[in-house]
C-alpha cells in the first residue's frame, strides 16, 4: 500500500517536501503553488516551484491530477486551465527567455495606462536571443532594448515604450491617441518624451509623429490659427479673421477663427487644453458665447485630429459656412 500511495502521489522524489500522509503532501503542494500564483496573476514559474521545495515529480503529479495545468515549457497555471490577465504577461516573459521585456503598449499597460486595450502582448528580445512563439504574443527583435524596469514585470521604461507603441500602432490616429493618453495620465513627462524622440534615428511615421509630439509637448510650435487659415485658402474656402473679439456675460471673448459674414466660428484646441482646469475655462468661455448668440455656428478643432486628418474638419467648415449663408438669407427674406 505504501508503494501504491507513493506512485499516486507523484512517484519517487515526492518525499523531500516532508513526511506525512498523501493528503498532507497535496495540501503543501497546493499551498506553495497558491502562494506563488498570488504574486503572478494565477501562474507560477516552474523553477520557482522547484526552488520553493517541490520536485519535478510533485509538479507533474499536480498536472496529472488536473489540479494544475501546463501553460508552456516554463509556466504552470495554478488558478485555472489557462492564464488570464496579468498571468498572460508573466507567461509571455517566461516563455520568451530571461532577456525578454514587455514593450510598447503592453509595457504602458503594465505601468498603469488605463482606458486602452491591446489584442496582442508585445515582447521585445535582443537579436541573439532564443524565444518560443506564443499565440497572442508579438515578438520584436531589436539590437538595443533600451532602458528597462527590472523589478516585477520586466518592461521597457515608459518613455521608451511610448515611442515604440506609437511606431507599432495600427494607424496614425491610434499612435496619436496613445501619445496623448500617456502624457495626460502622467505616465510620461513631456520632457522625457521629447528627449526619447530625439534619440530615434529612423521612423516610418517620422512626419506624423514629429508633429503630434510637438503638439503634445510644445504648444508654442503646434498648429495655430494661421495653419488652418492657409488650409482653408488652399481648399477654396474664405479665410477667417483671427482672434476676433466678442462680448459675453463674462466679459470679452476671443475667437480663434471667425467667418463674420456667415456667423461661423471655430476654436482650435491644443493638447494643453485638456490638462488640468484649462478645459473648464474653455467650456465657460464658449458657453458665454452660446448664451449671447442664437445664430452663430460654433466648431471645435482639436490639433491632434487636425494633424492626423484635416480633411473632415475642412468639410465641416465648408458645411458650416454654407449653412451660415442659408440662415442669413432666411433672416433677410
Amino acid at each position: 500500500m505504501a508503494k501504491q500511495s507513493a506512485q499516486e502521489d507523484g512517484g519517487p522524489g515526492s518525499g523531500p517536501i516532508g513526511a506525512g500522509t498523501s493528503a498532507d503532501r497535496l495540501d503543501r503542494r497546493a499551498r506553495i503553488g497558491g502562494e506563488l500564483a498570488r504574486l503572478r496573476g494565477g501562474v507560477a514559474l516552474r523553477q520557482d516551484l522547484l526552488s520553493a521545495g517541490l520536485t519535478r515529480h510533485d509538479i507533474d503529479g499536480q498536472v496529472r491530477r488536473r489540479l494544475w495545468h501546463r501553460g508552456g515549457k516554463h509556466t504552470i497555471c495554478i488558478d485555472g486551465r489557462e492564464p488570464t490577465g496579468e498571468g498572460l504577461l508573466w507567461r509571455a516573459l517566461w516563455e520568451s527567455g530571461p532577456r525578454s521585456v514587455l514593450d510598447g503598449p503592453t509595457a504602458l499597460i503594465a505601468a498603469g495606462l488605463t482606458s486602452w486595450t491591446e489584442d496582442l502582448i508585445h515582447v521585445t528580445v535582443p537579436r541573439n536571443a532564443t524565444y518560443r512563439r506564443l499565440p497572442g504574443v508579438r515578438h520584436h527583435v531589436l539590437r538595443d532594448l533600451g532602458p528597462r524596469v527590472t523589478t516585477g514585470l520586466r518592461r521597457t521604461k515608459p518613455e521608451v515604450a511610448l515611442v515604440r507603441a506609437a511606431e507599432w500602432a495600427r494607424s496614425d490616429r491610434a499612435a496619436a491617441t496613445l501619445l496623448a493618453m500617456a502624457v495626460q495620465q502622467r505616465l510620461v513627462s513631456t520632457t522625457a518624451l521629447l528627449e526619447r524622440w530625439e534619440c530615434v534615428g529612423r521612423s516610418r511615421r517620422r512626419s506624423v509623429l514629429d508633429g503630434v509630439i510637438k503638439d503634445i509637448c510644445d504648444g508654442a510650435h503646434s498648429i495655430n490659427e494661421l495653419d488652418v487659415s492657409r488650409a482653408c485658402r488652399g481648399a477654396g474656402l474664405p479665410e477667417p479673421s483671427r482672434q476676433a473679439v466678442r462680448t459675453g456675460p463674462g466679459g470679452r471673448v476671443y475667437l480663434d477663427l471667425f467667418w463674420e459674414g456667415e456667423d461661423v466660428h471655430a476654436e482650435i484646441h491644443g493638447a494643453h487644453h485638456f490638462v488640468g482646469l484649462k478645459v473648464v475655462d474653455d467650456s465657460l468661455r464658449l458657453n458665454d458665447l452660446a448664451i449671447t448668440s442664437d445664430t452663430m455656428i460654433s466648431l471645435q478643432i482639436p490639433v491632434l485630429g487636425w494633424r492626423i486628418s484635416p480633411a473632415p474638419f475642412l468639410d465641416q467648415i465648408r458645411a458650416a459656412i454654407e449653412e451660415g449663408r442659408r440662415r442669413r438669407r432666411r433672416r433677410a427674406g
